[in-house]
């Protein structure tokens, strides 16, 4: 076995390495990525067959349909998925929380009024790092919160052609703009744990992140509901964005 590390927080720069290899018929014997990557793959014919193993394993029992879905092509399990990671959510400094005196926001209008409170107390109001992975992160959010888990579904999984156009969605843009306007002017390029870093020193009261974040504060020593919070996206209580980190083996 031979690590082909490839540095970047988000996995572009693997993606875009991968891709160049799989191009050049240099196929890795594995890689970690993400669902709609696997399948990209699959249905190019260069995914290994992982059925033999995930019979024997049980991995239909054991793995859940939803993640099934990008793990298994045409019958064949091609990936093994190895984690759950639940994408919506809001991480805030509590001691900045507090000096603005604000509150858990419920809905969209509630969180652009909280990063008024923030930006009226001159603190940073928005921790994001300009790269496409970190922003389509939150523009997940913010579709689900805009226009509900269906229409999220329609869109987002489905691509469908209607609610890809319709007002929902160009509202969608519309509030992602908004947030935008929040953010300093130095967060082109930035990574996302540097963003994190940003809200537990202080300098910032939000970030829009994934559930891993929380290995950040916890490897700062900051402690839930003490040091800092942690609520769902506005408007998307009772609804989960995920993603699951699969490793796809190849045709080697």
């Amino acid at each position: 076995w031979k690590d082909v590390p490839v540095a970047g927080g988000g996995g572009d720069a693997a993606m875009t390495a991968l891709k160049a290899m799989v191009a050049a018929g240099n196929y890795p014997t594995a890689s970690q990525m993400l669902g709609y990557t696997v399948l990209d793959y699959a249905a190019a014919g260069v995914m290994g067959d992982l059925t033999e193993t995930a019979k024997k394993e049980g991995w239909d029992k054991s793995v859940p349909a939803a993640l099934q879905k990008f793990s298994v092509y045409d019958g064949k399990w091609v990936a093994a998925p190895v984690n759950v990671h639940s994408v919506n959510w809001l991480w805030i400094n509590k001691a900045v929380m507090d000096k603005i005196g604000g509150t858990e926001p419920k809905t969209f209008d509630d969180f652009v009024a909280l990063l008024d409170k923030a930006k009226a107390a001159g603190v940073i109001p928005l921790a994001l790092g300009g790269q496409n992975w970190q922003e389509a992160t939150m523009f997940d959010s913010v579709v689900l919160s805009t226009g509900g888990p269906e229409f999220y579904k329609k869109a987002m999984n489905d691509l469908d052609e209607d609610s890809l156009k319709s007002d929902t969605m160009k509202k969608s843009f519309d509030n992602l703009a908004k947030l935008v306007k929040y953010v300093d002017p130095n967060f082109s390029g930035r990574d996302w744990n540097l963003a994190t870093a940003m809200v537990i020193k202080g300098d910032a009261l939000v970030q829009v992140m994934g559930d891993w974040a929380k290995g950040e504060f916890h490897a700062a020593n900051k402690t839930p509901d003490t040091d800092f919070l942690c609520y769902r996206f506005p408007g998307t209580d009772g609804s989960v964005i995920y993603n699951s980190d699969m490793f796809g083996m190849f045709n080697v």
